[in-house]
């Protein structure tokens, strides 16, 4: 669909050097605007076996209006604000806290990410010279941030909840043409928690199908097994909230994994992956020695004298499977044997006469 942008829209190089698949811890806010808090997502996700931790960066006035109102999810979990603002404005961290986590990330030897949702944001984010920038769902129509995030000429991350291949091939189309290299999608359900019922995995492949481009998830459903089911589907990035204690106030929690839960979905994710393999079918090391016990061959099914001519009477099938293979029963029937044989003996093409020859 997006023509001869077709040719720079490639499997983004910085995946090569992390997990298949790339696995993003999304702390989000749910610091709640503590930094304390941020420094210890940045330990559970490191603990977790993250790939990157990601924040979010923005100024408070740039997002919302003063009467916005809140999401239906927020207000159930919100009770302090009436509005958007009045949220956000209690989850902010300033410009400098992130230039301290982005250095106890590099410390810890995780990559840090923060998603920017302003102008200034991106300006600043970009100073801190992250390889790429992530946007979320709600931008997926705001090209003029687009633009400016595309202007930075670095490779994007796109979500893209709420949104349909129109909204989100004119979204790549703003980023490519404004200087992104390189656009990544992830499919996403924009409801927190997102009912599994309504995930549609399958669109992933529509969007690679569609684009040509690397796709994962963004997950915003309750427990695991999404995320380990997207990659099954060839996710080749995971996003997922999490939080160190789901009973904190703020808007995510509640729809976020606590640490261990983030640990055994990772464990989950690697195990998931490196189980797919490349699609040739043929033993796997693992099964040689079960190959050879498991399988039958052919055997003296009693004791067979010297001149002998074989029938399928003489013959069994039993394990192991270390001599002639049962496919091969009737090309010893009628041979004669070259010497006596032994009930139980795996039987070879030594212990017959070469055929069309008698015995004397």
């Amino acid at each position: 669909m997006l023509g001869d942008n077709r040719t720079v829209i490639s499997v983004m190089s910085f995946l090569d050097a992390y997990s298949n698949p790339f696995v993003i811890a999304e702390a989000g806010v749910n610091h709640n605007g503590d930094i304390d808090k941020a420094h210890a997502l940045i330990e559970a996700a490191v603990a977790a076996g993250a790939d990157a931790v990601k924040f979010q960066t923005f100024v408070p006035e740039k997002i919302a209006a003063a009467a916005a109102p809140m999401a239906d999810y927020q207000k159930e979990t919100v009770t302090a604000q009436r509005d958007q603002l009045s949220m956000i404005r209690d989850l902010y961290l300033p410009f400098s806290a992130f230039i301290d986590l982005k250095a106890d990330c590099d410390s810890k030897g995780i990559l840090f990410l923060s998603t920017p949702f302003d102008h200034e944001s991106v300006d600043f984010l970009d100073s801190l010279d992250m390889p790429f920038f992530k946007i979320s769902s709600g931008e997926l129509t705001n090209s003029p941030l687009l633009h400016h995030i595309g202007t930075k000429k670095k490779p994007v991350i796109l979500s893209t909840g709420m949104g349909d291949l129109s909204e989100i091939e004119t979204a790549m189309n703003v980023l490519m043409a404004s200087g992104a290299p390189s656009c990544a999608l992830l499919h996403c359900l924009s409801a927190y928690p997102a009912p599994p019922e309504q995930m549609n995995l399958r669109a992933m492949a529509t969007l690679e199908q569609e684009f040509g481009v690397v796709v994962g998830l963004s997950d915003h459903s309750e427990g695991i097994e999404i995320a380990i089911a997207a990659t099954a589907l060839g996710a080749r990035i995971i996003e997922k909230h999490f939080t160190l204690d789901k009973s904190l106030p703020g808007p995510d929690h509640l729809a976020s994994l606590e640490p261990d839960e983030l640990r055994r979905m990772i464990i989950g994710i690697r195990k998931t992956a490196c189980a797919l393999g490349d699609g040739v079918k043929r033993p796997a090391p693992a099964e040689k020695n079960v190959k050879a016990v498991a399988r039958r061959s052919l055997c003296a099914a009693h004791d067979i004298a010297l001149g002998e001519t074989i029938s399928a009477d003489d013959i069994s099938i039993l394990r192991p499977g270390t001599g002639m293979p049962p496919d091969q029963l009737e090309t010893l029937v009628g041979r004669i044997s070259a010497h006596p044989i032994t009930a139980g003996h795996l039987l070879t093409e030594n212990d017959f006469l070469p055929v069309n020859e008698t015995s004397t």
